[in-house]
């Protein structure tokens, strides 16, 4: 097999005997909870390389430009994200949820499906970028630094979305290695290293976010290069169709996520920029600084939800009840198990890591600790956001995004005046809790499938147990240092062997350690 390209579980490998050959009835098989390992090891590997790059770039940015230069760059970021998720129109989770289906009904129309997902990202790319120049231009002129950066990233827009649903279409034909390597590894550390240079060199705030826009250009061509080379293996000789109705199950598909994704990263990156607006650029430098922490410690929710995403788009379309059943709370587990020790660290220990991008961050510790809180009660709710979309619910999902983006504002507006940062984190929280909780409320009563379960909570008391109380006992006694941490770390990884070792079979570890042992069983190479 092409080396960019991997097959993850049984439900993708069974019954290929050649390239370009048609789906078989093998290809019905469930995947397991070792097919969930295997792919959840190669997306762990690529989100943690991600993550720490992701890390490195804040504390680059907090050391070299100081925490009003970060602030800058870092809301320039989160508006160019936002104005990506109008840019990609939804055609990544279009890819997600249709192409898994196409490869086991229509195998003959992959390869125009995927034609018309690259040039709709491209298109609407160009547009929202020429909209993103213009409208740069409504910032006040006393934050003209802003303008600037903004404008010196909106070019890459389309670039960036056609990149984007690029990596989505080789992840929805199963090539998770080509996702983890371009997405999670050569980009953010080419952007870390060219915004070290470009800082390094004495460029403004403008040529560093230039810098770390000008990465996306090899980060496209190596994309499309692994989506060629992988459609050539799938497909070989089987015809090229393109009906009539295939244009329009893309848009109407794309139109409704569309809506779903831009809300989803104003909830993700919008109260950067707020802060800014309300508080100073200073304070978003922490804020932006302290949140992208916290959000680099969600290396298990992202490596899973890489895994399952196509997963739970072919078991809806199968209406295979118990499989997704299987997958969901397998993916519950693993993630409430191995995510919540992260963040309960994080939060007892937030001033540490902080005190890496620079002293003037300290002041974001309490926000550590506020969104690490947040996030574990959101992993409670497993991957419930990617099921809904991927059982075709985009409008739900919107729906829901919408509500927490509005309490998420008006939480800001009210509490960032008072309480600076501190209320802009709790703001967060609050509406990604709600969020979670209504997206489990909508699962369980549109798929009948169970959110919160004891498939979550005992994995969080066992990481609150093992890791938890002894981190809490550590920063007590022994404060916020370096050797409090490591005393912390040791105890609690022993503790944390123990008790899954004991509960082994309730966690499903027999495939994680298959995976240890024999770490290449089963994958296509």
């Amino acid at each position: 097999m092409d080396d960019h390209c991997i097959h993850v579980g049984p439900a993708l490998t069974a019954g290929v005997s050649q390239p370009g050959a048609p789906p078989s009835s093998a290809r019905t098989e469930k995947p397991t909870p070792s097919d969930l390992a295997r792919g959840g090891a190669i997306g762990l590997a690529g989100s943690i390389t991600g993550s720490v790059m992701g890390l490195l770039l804040v504390i680059v940015l907090g050391n070299m430009l100081g925490d009003t230069g970060a602030g800058v760059v870092l809301q320039a970021i989160a508006v160019f994200t936002v104005a990506l998720a109008v840019g990609r129109f939804g055609m990544d989770s279009t890819a997600l949820w249709l192409l898994p289906r196409l490869r086991e009904d229509s195998p003959e129309q992959v390869r125009a499906a995927v034609r018309l997902l690259l040039l709709g990202a491209a298109a609407a790319g160009l547009a929202s970028a020429a909209v993103l120049y213009l409208t740069a231009g409504l910032i006040p002129t006393d934050q003209s630094s802003l303008n600037q950066s903004i404008r010196s990233v909106a070019w890459a827009l389309p670039i960036a979305a056609t990149a984007l649903v690029a990596l989505a279409v080789s992840r929805a034909l199963g090539g998770l290695r080509t996702y983890a390597l371009i997405g999670n590894v050569v980009l953010p550390t080419s952007r870390v290293l060219a915004v070290l240079i470009a800082a390094g060199a004495g460029l403004s705030t403008t040529g560093v976010a230039a810098a770390w826009a000008v990465m996306l250009v090899p980060a496209l061509l190596l994309a499309l290069g692994a989506v060629h080379r992988q459609l050539a293996f799938e497909l070989g000789s089987v015809p090229r169709q393109c009906p009539r109705e295939l244009p329009g199950r893309v848009m109407r598909f794309g139109l409704l996520r569309v809506v779903s994704a831009v809300l989803e990263q104003m909830l993700l990156w919008l109260d950067v920029v707020l802060v800014g607006l309300i508080a100073g650029p200073a304070a978003a430098g922490v804020y932006g600084a302290a949140s992208r922490l916290v959000m680099a410690g969600t290396v298990v929710d992202t490596a899973i939800r890489t895994v399952v995403s196509p997963w739970f788009s072919r078991a809806v379309h199968r209406k295979d009840t118990a499989g997704l059943a299987d997958i969901f709370r397998t993916a519950t587990t693993w993630l409430v198990l191995f995510g919540t020790p992260i963040h309960l660290l994080l939060a007892c220990f937030a001033p540490l890591p902080l005190s890496l991008v620079g002293p003037e961050f300290a002041s974001g510790a309490s926000v550590v600790t506020i969104l690490c809180i947040g996030a574990i009660v959101t992993f409670l709710a497993g991957n419930v956001h990617s099921l809904l979309v991927m059982s075709g619910r985009s409008g739900l999902a919107a729906t829901n995004k919408a509500i927490a983006v509005a309490v998420n504002l008006g939480l800001v507006a009210i509490l960032v005046p008072r309480w600076g940062i501190v209320g802009a984190a709790i703001a967060w929280s609050a509406a990604t809790m709600l969020d979670a909780a209504l997206a489990g409320t909508q699962v369980r009563s549109t798929l009948h499938q169970s959110v919160w379960s004891a498939a979550a909570f005992r994995p969080l008391t066992a990481g609150l147990i093992t890791v938890g109380l002894p981190a809490l006992l550590c920063r007590v006694l022994l404060g916020a240092t370096w050797t409090s941490l490591a005393v912390a770390l040791a105890v609690g990884a022993a503790a944390f062997i123990v008790w899954i070792r004991r509960d082994a079979q309730a966690f499903q570890i027999a495939a994680l350690t298959s995976i240890i042992r024999r770490p290449t069983a089963g994958a296509a190479t």
